[in-house]
């Protein structure tokens, strides 16, 4: 039973007009222990068949090492959205409900290659000169995660030395536990400063690159 109906179809053909260049999606499942992995795959297969400028890779996460190792994916279910290169834009969870937006406007962010930052915020981003790895910690239902989430993945392509990564936090309790997620959006720096919120982009940025400096003192 497919996951997308017609009008729902119709709305993405729409937006997907915008997709410039090619874009990968490279789904990670398993086949026993993972809720979630099953509709994921289907969703990915349904956005996918939208636009012809759209590559789907299904991997398993047991067996397929290379290209395991190759995006380090670390988790199930995982989706890696790429264009011209990897931008280090991760989704690991189901990307559904309020999130599905986010990986709808991520492809077009993609494809184009380009962040759509503020002219402020793209300077300050210049900032940051050594890696640093963003975990946004969300769950399907909240409707202010997808600001957090599209920030940190637009800075991601901004800069190539930051990564980001939705993570859904039901999905993966011990790795909530662990950041003491009890509420979201949380950003996490680098699995030291935390984030809490989903701030205005102006804010976002300065606290990040604030807490990059702090870091690297």
């Amino acid at each position: 039973m497919a996951l997308l109906q017609e009008k729902e179809i119709e709305q993405i053909k729409k937006m997907f007009e915008e997709i410039k260049d090619n874009v990968t999606l490279s789904c990670f499942i398993k086949d026993i222990e993972c809720q979630y992995c099953g509709d994921t795959r289907q969703i990915l297969e349904e956005v996918s068949q939208i636009s012809d400028k759209i590559t789907l890779n299904i991997y398993n996460f047991e067996t397929d090492k290379d290209a395991v190792k190759k995006y380090g994916i670390d988790k199930v279910p995982a989706t890696v959205v790429e264009g011209r290169r990897d931008f280090g834009i991760r989704f690991y969870g189901i990307p559904s409900g309020y999130e599905f937006s986010s990986l709808l406007e991520d492809i077009v962010d993609v494809s184009k290659g380009q962040s759509g930052l503020l002219e402020e915020s793209k300077a300050l981003l210049k900032e940051i000169d050594a890696p640093l790895h963003l975990q946004v910690f969300i769950t399907p239902t909240c409707p202010h995660c997808p600001k957090a989430v599209r920030l940190a993945h637009k800075m991601a392509i901004e800069n190539e030395l930051i990564s980001a990564e939705m993570v859904e936090a039901t999905e993966f309790p011990q790795l909530s536990m662990k950041y003491n997620v009890r509420g979201v959006p949380r950003t996490m720096l680098s699995g030291d400063f935390p984030i809490e919120g989903a701030l205005p982009e102006s804010a976002f940025v300065e606290r990040v690159v604030g807490s990059f400096k702090q870091m690297h003192k």
